[in-house]
């Protein structure tokens, strides 16, 4: 008999305990259970101090929006700051159905940050620095009925420039000079956490070449762009025939050119969410979805006071039908 993992991924957009998560949770809550779920990665997922000034935060505001649900009941990893508990703004979470087996983030864990001396810093810089991520990646390995799935939630830097020394206030660059370095310095950021995921990726593959592997993530690129091809890493980007075999496949390439979008940017429908799996997890595949009809523009529904209390982004849906082990 066939097991049935839907693996979903859904940024929740800075979810956060606040006067505005009533509205949040009604118009969130009805699409993670439309989602139907078995593992649902979860991007910007803050916390906060509760129960004190000196509690360690936690994410009381995913609490709420999955109390009464059957997310409630799942298995859980996430992120982590330095102290060992969540971070106040942008986790990751993964909810599991299923038992997880083994849970660890990574962050220069398998690339050092490059060092760079900034150009066009006020005052000027003296040494180079080290460039580092945003954000750790979360890796997490879920038990289906005594078959490993390797799930990674990625949520990679935005193409907004990064700040540089004495060149940016209150979010506006100082000129166009201090803003093109600041955008190089995101691209940079942005690809190398896509390169670190990259490598964790063929340390499975190393490992076992039929790992059931999915990447699921807000990677803030559509497909063409650098993070998701270094991430798929396509034998027509390698140039190598025999590596195809350890590529990842966007679920998403399965549903027609119009439905392929998460986001919509200045009316341009974008997709910056994704799922990538790799060639023996995608040959179950039976199924994608992208909810996104109906969804608003980031950038024209706030210029024009337009909210959306659910997310900017829509959720991606992926089905698969796995056979028993002693029948694959």
């Amino acid at each position: 008999m066939p097991h049935r993992l839907r693996i979903a991924t859904y940024n929740l957009e800075n979810l956060h305990r606040g006067p505005d998560l009533a509205g949040r949770i009604a118009a969130l809550r009805p699409r993670l259970l439309a989602l139907d779920a078995d593992i649902l990665s979860l991007q910007e997922v803050n916390a906060r101090r509760v129960d004190g000034a000196h509690r360690p935060r936690r994410m009381a505001a995913l609490d709420s929006l999955i109390a009464d649900t059957p997310y409630a009941g799942f298995a859980r990893a996430a992120t982590a700051g330095a102290s060992g508990a969540s971070m106040d703004k942008h986790n990751l979470a993964v909810l599991s159905r299923f038992p997880i087996m083994a849970t660890r983030q990574f962050r220069h864990e398998l690339v050092m940050p490059p060092r760079y001396r900034l150009a066009t810093a006020r005052p000027q810089a003296g040494a180079a620095e080290p460039i580092e991520w945003d954000r750790p990646a979360l890796h997490v390995t879920v038990d289906l009925r005594g078959t490993p799935v390797e799930i990674m939630n990625l949520h990679l830097r935005a193409p907004i420039a990064a700040l540089v020394t004495g060149r940016k206030e209150r979010d506006i660059s100082a000129d166009s000079a201090a803003w093109a370095e600041g955008f190089f310095l995101a691209a940079i950021k942005r690809t190398g956490q896509a390169l670190e995921a990259r490598l964790l990726v063929d340390r499975s593959f190393d490992a076992n070449p039929n790992a059931l592997i999915a990447v699921a993530g807000d990677l803030n690129a559509h497909g063409h762009e650098m993070p998701v091809r270094l991430l798929v890493a396509a034998a027509e980007d390698t140039g190598n025939a025999a590596l195809a075999s350890r590529a990842l496949i966007p679920v998403a390439d399965a549903l027609p050119p119009g439905d392929r979008f998460s986001v919509r940017h200045a009316g341009r429908p974008v997709l910056l969410d994704h799922i990538l799996v790799s060639p023996a997890l995608a040959r179950w595949c039976r199924d994608v979805r992208i909810d996104n009809v109906g969804l608003a523009d980031e950038v024209l529904g706030p210029a024009h006071g337009v909210a959306e209390p659910a997310s900017y982004h829509a959720p991606v849906l992926a089905t698969f039908e796995l056979p028993d082990p002693g029948s694959a």
